[in-house]
C-alpha cells in the first residue's frame, strides 16, 4: 500500500470507527438487563397489591392500602366502574405472569413466574370458588362473581373476562409458556361425559381443571342483562347481582311477570349514554368465550354491537364518541381515534386477525334465546372480511379527515366534525397513543412511525404523557395533565419494534423504563402522576399497569419471546391479554380467506403476488447509521411541534429513592441519575455538540391568507346570508363575507408538474370540512367582486357544461324509423336515480383534452337541489313542470369545432329544489350513429336539437351527414352526441374530449357555412332515454374560481 492510501485510508477508518462507537445499538446484555428491569418493576407492583391490597381491586401504593369502590358515591364512576371487588388487578395481572414465565430471571431451576402464575390461580379460585355447581363453588368472597356491584360492561369485559380467558389459554397452553407442559401434567383417570380427563396438577398441589373459564362464564352470564336494549347497543353499566333494574326503559324489564322495575317504580334517571369503544369492542373477548363455552350468546351480542354501531357512522364514514344505547342517537359531533372511539377501530382490525382462521358454523347464527329481538347476524358479518373492511373503510376516513401532513409542522390528528369533518380541536389525547402500533400491525408503517415520533417527543419533553395536549398551544390542555401509568405508548413502541426491529424504539422503551422509575416508585408499588409537570403523584397503581404497562415493556426487550414467534392469528386485547381460538375450538371446516395477514408484524396486505397478500418491508438502513428512524428528515419537525427547546432542565438530580437504591432491585442508582432521557439519541446530544446552524429538512409552510368581501351600503348581514347544505355552504349573500383560504389540495397542472390548489377552510370563522363545498352563484357575486381581482377571479370553463333537462314520461318520440326503440329503457330516471356520469379530464396536458385542472364533478345542480337540509315553515311549492335533470357534457376540440349558441345560461332550482325558468329549446330529433346515410331535411330545419350515438364512424361523418340547412329561429343550435364507450384505461363513465380533425363540410364536400355545435354526454341507453323523453332543453355553463391564477377547489360557481 502506498503511502498515499495509507494516508487516505487511515482516517476514514477513524471516521467508521467513530461513527460505529458513536452510533452503537444495544447489545445482546443490555437488552437483558432491561427486560430483567421491566421484571423486577412488575413484582414490586405485584408483591406490593398482595401484601397489601389483595383480595380487593387494586392498591394504593403511597398510603400502602387497598382502594375499593366508593360506595358512598355511586357516581364515582372514573373509580366504581373497573372496580367490581372481585380481585381485579389480580385477575389482569395473570396474563402477564405468564408471559414473564417464559424468560424467568430466577436461578436454581426456579420458575418464579409460573409458581406466581399457578398460585395466584389458586388464590383466586379460593376466594371466588371454582365456577361449578358443586359445593366448591363458593369461595370465600362470593359464589362466583354474585357481588353487588354496578360496574362498566366495558371495562369487566376487557379486565375481568378477557383476564381470565386469556390466563385460562395459558394455563391449558394453548398460548405458549416456554418450558411448561400441561399434557405432561395432567391427571390419568377417569373423563367426565365431555371426555375430558380431571385436571392438570401443578407443583402446589392444585389441580386446575378449567375453574378459570368457568368463572369467565360466570361474570360474562352477569353481563347479559345490558345486552337487552332495542337498538343492539349495549347498556353501560351491570349490576353483577341484580342486572340492569336501573334502566326502567330496557325491554329486559318491561315484561310484567320477568321484569325487574315496578311500573310506578321512582328513581333518578341513569345515564344510558355509551360511547363506541365501550359498545363496540367486546368482540374479541366474547368470540372466545363463547367458542370455549360452546354458547353462542356472547360472540352474537359482542358481533350485534359492533355493527350496530358500526351501521350509525356518519355519511364520510367516521363513528363519534359518545352513543345512546337506547335511541341510537349520537350524544355529541365530535370525533377522533382517542378517548371514546379507540378500541372500537382497534377491534375492527383484531377480529379480522382473530377470525382469519376460524369462521362462524351455523350454530353460532342461532338465534339468540332470551334477546328481546330476534337475533340473527347475517353471516356475512360473521367473518374476518367483514371487520377486515370496515378498518380499512375507517382508516381511509380518519387519514382523509383527521390526518394532518406535514404542511402542519408534523403529522398528527385532530379532533372534527363527525358529520363533515370540519376541524373542531387540536389536542392529542394519551388513550390515542395506541393508534401508531395499529398502524403498524395493519402495513401502514410511514405513517406509524411519523405519528408516533410526536409522541415520543412529547415524552421526551414530560416524561411521561399528559391525559390531553394541545398541538395549537404546545401546552397541556384544559389542565387534563395527569398520567395513570397508561400502557398505550410503550405498546405502540413494542409494536412498532417487532415490525420494524429499530433499535430505536429500544431506547425509547429504556427512556419509559427509566422515568416511571424514576418518577413513579413508591415503597408500596408504583404510582400514578397527577400532574406530568410538577411531578406530583396520586395514590392510585391502576390494575393496568401491570396488566399492560409493564407486559409490553418486558416483551419489547424479549425479542425471542414464544409469544413474538408464535406462527398463529392471535391478538393482544385492549388490555393487553393475549387471546387465540384453539384449534380444536374451531368451528369452522375451511380457512376464510383473510383480509389481513396472521404475522404479528405487518397484518395488513399492501400488494400481493399471484394474489396472496404480501407485507410492506421495514424503512431501509440509512448508510452510516444504525436507525432509520433516527436518520429521518423529519425527525426535528416532531420535536419542534411538541416545543420539545420548552423541556425544563432540573437543577438537581436528588431523588428519595436514592436511600432505597441498594435494597431494592426495582430501582438502581441509573435511575436517579437520568432524570430524563438525555443520553438517548437524536434530541438529546448535548448542545456543545450541534452546531449553531445545524438544519434538518425544512418544515414545509402553509400557504394561507384570507380574502374579505365589503358589505355594500344599506346591506344587513342575517341569520340567513349563509346556508347549511348537505355537503357544504350555500352563499346567499357575499358582502361581509370572510373566506379562510388553504393551499393544501394536490393537483395535476397542465404542463405536467404537480401543485396544490386552494381549499376554503373557513367562512367567517365557521371551519370546514375536507370533503366540503362552498356554494355562491355567479349572479350573488357579480355585485360585490371585483372581476380584475386576482385572489378571486371567475374563470369559465372550457371543456365542460351542463345539460339541463325538461323530461316527460313516456315513450320515446321524434325517433326515426331504422333506429330500433328499446322499451327497457323507457322508464323515467328521476333526479335521485340518475346514474353519477363522470367526466375525466385528468390526461390532459393541452387543448386537445380536457383541462385536467377542473376536476369535473356529476351534476352539480342535481346535487345541489337536494341538498338543502335547513327547515323552513314555507312548504315547498308543489312540482309543476316536468322532472329537470342536469347531465354533463364535454365540449369537442379540433379545426372543426364551432362555438356553442350565444344564449342565456339555464337556471338552476329554487330553494325548495324546484326548476326555474323556462328552457330555450324543445324541439328534439333523436336518431341512431347517423353514419350510413343523411338526415332528412326536416332534422335541422324543424327541429333545435339533433340526438345522436356514439361509433360507427368519425365524429366528423356524424355532422357531414346532417344536412344543410338556413339558421331560423327554429332549425338547428346544438347536436348532443352519447357516449356508450368506456375509454381505454379510465373508469367507465370518463370521457376525453372528442376530437373533429378538420373543417366541416356537407355531405357534398363543400365547406358548411354555418358550422354546427357540437357536445358530447356519457351514460349510454340511460342518458339516450333521457334525451328521448325530453320536452325542453338548454345549457348552463360551468364557472371555477382561481386565485392568484390557482384553481380553488371546492368554491362552486352556481
Amino acid at each position: 500500500m502506498t503511502s498515499l492510501h495509507r494516508a487516505f485510508f487511515v482516517p476514514c477508518l477513524l471516521i467508521l470507527v467513530l461513527l460505529a462507537a458513536g452510533g452503537q445499538s444495544m447489545t445482546v446484555g443490555e437488552i437483558k438487563e432491561l427486560r430483567q428491569e421491566a421484571e423486577h418493576m412488575f413484582y414490586h407492583g405485584y408483591d406490593n397489591y398482595l401484601k397489601h391490597a389483595f383480595p380487593e381491586d387494586e392498591l394504593r401504593p403511597i398510603s400502602c392500602k387497598a382502594l375499593t369502590r366508593d360506595r358512598h358515591d355511586p357516581s364515582h364512576i372514573e373509580l366504581n366502574d373497573p372496580l367490581g371487588n372481585y380481585s381485579v388487578t389480580l385477575i389482569d395481572s395473570l396474563s402477564t405472569l405468564a408471559i414473564l414465565a417464559s424468560s424467568s430471571s430466577t436461578s436454581n431451576g426456579d420458575n418464579k413466574a409460573l409458581r406466581y402464575f399457578q398460585k395466584s390461580v389458586a388464590d383466586l379460585v379460593e376466594q371466588y370458588g371454582d365456577g361449578s355447581n358443586g359445593d366448591t363453588a363458593r369461595g370465600k368472597r362470593a359464589r362466583g362473581f354474585d357481588i353487588d356491584s354496578k360496574v362498566q360492561v366495558f371495562e369487566t369485559v376487557i379486565r375481568g373476562v378477557g383476564g381470565l380467558l386469556s390466563a385460562h389459554l395459558f394455563a391449558i397452553g394453548d398460548l405458549p409458556i416456554r418450558g411448561y407442559n400441561p399434557k405432561g401434567q395432567r391427571i390419568i383417570g377417569p373423563t367426565n361425559e365431555k371426555g375430558q380427563a380431571p385436571g392438570i396438577q401443578w407443583p402446589n398441589n392444585f389441580i386446575y381443571d378449567g375453574q378459570l373459564l368457568r368463572l369467565a362464564y360466570d361474570l360474562g352470564r352477569r353481563l347479559l342483562p345490558a345486552f337487552h336494549s332495542a337498538t343492539g347497543i349495549p347498556y353501560p353499566r351491570v349490576n353483577l347481582r341484580h342486572g340492569v333494574p336501573f334502566y326502567v326503559n330496557s325491554p329486559f324489564n318491561q315484561n310484567a311477570e320477568t321484569g325487574q322495575c315496578l311500573p310506578t317504580q321512582q328513581r333518578p334517571g341513569e345515564i344510558t349514554e355509551t360511547c363506541s369503544a365501550g359498545a363496540g369492542s367486546l368482540v374479541l373477548e366474547l368470540t372466545i368465550l363463547s367458542r370455549l363455552t360452546g354458547d353462542p350468546r356472547f360472540e352474537q351480542l359482542g358481533k350485534r354491537a359492533f355493527w350496530s354501531v358500526w351501521e350509525r357512522r356518519s355519511s364520510i364514514g367516521l363513528v363519534g364518541s359518545g352513543i345512546d344505547a337506547e335511541s341510537g342517537l349520537w350524544t355529541n359531533g365530535y370525533t377522533g381515534i382517542g378517548a371514546g372511539i379507540d378500541s372500537f377501530y382497534e377491534y375492527a382490525a383484531k377480529a379480522s386477525i382473530l377470525l382469519s382462521s376460524s369462521s362462524t358454523g351455523d350454530g353460532l347464527a342461532a338465534l339468540v334465546d332470551g334477546t328481546p329481538t330476534s337475533l340473527r347476524i347475517p353471516n356475512e358479518y360473521q367473518t374476518a372480511e367483514s371487520f377486515g373492511r370496515v378498518w380499512q373503510e375507517s382508516h381511509a376516513a380518519i387519514k382523509r379527515h383527521l390526518y394532518r401532513g406535514d404542511m402542519y409542522v408534523h403529522p398528527h390528528y385532530i379532533q372534527a366534525d363527525l358529520y363533515t369533518g370540519a376541524s373542531r380541536a387540536f389536542w392529542l389525547d394519551s388513550l390515542s397513543a395506541f393508534y401508531p402500533g395499529l398502524l403498524a400491525m395493519t402495513g401502514h408503517l410511514d405513517e406509524a412511525i411519523e405519528t408516533h415520533l410526536l409522541i415520543t417527543a412529547l415524552w421526551t419533553r414530560y416524561s411521561a404523557l399528559p391525559e390531553r395536549w394541545s398541538t395549537s398551544t404546545g401546552k397541556v390542555e384544559g389542565g387534563l395533565g395527569w398520567w395513570g401509568g397508561r400502557p398505550e405508548f410503550i405498546e405502540s413502541t413494542y409494536h412498532l419494534y417487532r415490525a420494524t426491529e429499530d433499535p430505536w424504539y429500544l431506547h425509547v422503551g429504556e427512556m419509559v423504563l427509566r422515568d416511571i422509575k424514576r418518577r413513579c416508585w413508591t415503597k408500596c408499588g408504583w404510582a400514578g402522576l397527577q400532574d406530568v409537570r410538577s411531578g406530583e403523584r396520586n395514590d392510585r397503581m391502576e390494575s393496568f399497569f401491570l396488566g399492560e404497562t409493564t407486559q409490553y415493556l418486558f416483551l419489547l426487550f424479549d425479542p425471542d419471546h414464544p409469544l413474538n414467534k408464535l406462527d398463529a392469528p392471535f391478538v393482544f386485547s385492549t388490555e393487553g391479554h393475549p387471546l387465540i381460538i384453539p384449534r380444536h375450538h374451531k368451528v369452522a371446516k375451511r380457512r376464510s380467506k383473510p383480509v389481513m395477514t396472521k404475522s404479528h408484524k405487518l397484518e395488513q396486505p399492501v400488494d400481493s403476488i399471484d394474489g396472496q397478500p404480501v407485507c410492506t418491508r421495514a424503512p431501509a438502513m440509512v448508510p452510516f447509521s444504525i436507525s432509520p428512524t433516527a436518520a429521518r428528515r423529519d425527525i426535528f419537525h416532531a420535536a419542534n411541534l411538541a416545543r420539545l427547546h420548552n423541556m425544563p432542565t432540573p437543577e438537581s438530580l436528588e431523588s428519595p429513592i436514592v436511600e432505597y437504591s441498594s435494597d431494592h432491585p426495582s430501582i438502581s442508582i441509573s435511575d436517579v441519575r437520568s432524570p430524563s432521557n438525555y443520553t438517548y439519541f437524536p434530541w438529546t446530544l448535548p448542545s456543545e455538540l450541534i452546531p449553531h446552524n445545524a438544519i434538518c429538512s425544512k418544515i414545509t409552510a402553509r400557504h394561507t391568507f384570507d380574502i374579505t368581501f365589503p358589505a355594500t351600503p344599506n346591506m344587513v348581514v342575517g341569520p340567513g346570508f349563509l346556508q347549511r347544505v348537505g355537503n357544504g355552504i350555500l352563499i346567499n349573500s357575499i358582502g361581509g363575507i370572510r373566506l379562510g383560504m388553504i393551499q393544501d389540495v394536490p393537483y395535476q397542472m397542465e404542463d405536467s408538474a404537480s401543485g396544490n390548489q386552494y381549499r376554503v377552510q373557513a367562512i367567517n370563522n365557521i371551519l370546514l370540512g375536507k370533503d366540503e363545498r362552498i356554494f355562491i352563484a355567479k349572479d350573488t357575486a357579480s355585485s360585490v367582486v371585483n372581476p380584475l381581482d386576482p385572489n378571486f377571479t371567475r374563470v369559465r370553463d372550457p371543456s365542460m357544461l351542463d345539460l339541463v333537462i325538461d323530461v316527460a314520461p313516456g315513450e320515446g318520440k321524434n325517433r326515426i324509423p331504422n333506429s330500433p326503440s328499446n322499451p327497457a329503457n323507457d322508464t323515467l330516471i328521476t333526479t335521485n336515480s340518475m346514474p353519477d356520469i363522470i367526466i375525466d379530464t385528468s390526461l390532459a396536458h393541452n387543448g386537445e383534452v380536457a383541462s385536467s385542472m377542473k376536476i369535473a364533478f356529476s351534476a352539480i345542480l342535481q346535487q345541489v337541489a337536494g341538498m338543502i337540509t335547513i327547515p323552513t315553515a314555507t312548504p315547498p311549492p308543489k312540482l309543476q313542470s316536468s322532472p329537470r335533470e342536469y347531465i354533463p357534457a364535454i365540449v369537442p376540440v379540433g379545426v372543426g369545432v364551432a362555438p356553442l349558441p350565444d344564449v342565456d345560461d339555464a337556471l338552476g332550482p329554487d330553494m325548495h329544489g324546484t326548476p326555474q325558468g323556462e328552457l330555450l329549446w324543445h324541439s328534439i330529433f333523436v336518431t341512431d350513429e347517423n353514419c350510413e346515410n343523411t338526415l332528412p331535411i326536416s332534422a335541422p330545419r324543424d327541429h333545435e336539437i339533433i340526438v345522436m350515438k356514439r361509433g360507427g364512424c368519425s365524429f366528423d361523418e356524424k355532422l357531414r351527414n346532417v344536412p344543410t340547412f338556413i339558421p331560423s329561429k327554429g332549425s338547428l343550435k346544438l347536436v348532443i352526441v352519447v357516449s356508450y364507450e368506456d375509454e381505454p384505461g379510465l373508469p367507465p363513465g370518463h370521457l376525453i374530449r372528442p376530437l373533429l380533425e378538420s373543417t366541416q363540410i356537407t355531405s357534398s364536400g363543400l365547406p358548411r357555412h354555418n358550422p354546427i355545435p357540437m357536445i358530447m354526454v356519457a351514460g349510454g341507453e340511460d342518458t339516450f332515454g333521457v334525451l328521448e323523453r325530453a320536452v325542453g332543453l338548454g345549457i348552463k355553463r360551468r364557472y371555477s374560481v382561481q386565485a392568484q391564477g390557482i384553481p380553488i377547489s371546492n368554491l362552486v360557481m352556481l
